[in-house]
């Protein structure tokens, strides 16, 4: 069985040179923020050449398309896009009881 590592996103990405490091963050089980919000904590790090993470880009753009394709995640684009759409429709037949 491999090694599994989960991480709830990327909290940086730094370029030095040809060599892309990429910080993995998890959420902490202990520590709070000021609004008792968990805080990111760094949890492992990514060191791969440019060429391979312009390849990781490219293979996680395609793997966004499908997700976004299938319904599974929206873009924030059309998010916004769609609330004015509803916005727009909602103007031409609001009801004077909801302004």
């Amino acid at each position: 069985m491999s090694n599994e590592l989960y991480a709830d996103g990327i909290g940086e990405i730094t370029i030095t040179g040809t060599i892309v490091r990429i910080d993995l963050m998890s959420l902490s089980a202990t520590d709070r923020d000021a609004n008792n919000n968990p805080k990111p904590v760094f949890r492992q790090r990514i060191i791969m050449p440019v060429d391979a993470f312009a390849n990781a880009v490219d293979l996680m753009q395609k793997a966004l398309g499908g997700l976004v394709e299938a319904g599974a995640v929206r873009r924030i684009g059309d998010m916004s896009a769609a609330a004015t759409d509803i916005q727009q429709a909602g103007a031409s037949n609001a009801s004077p009881n909801f302004n």
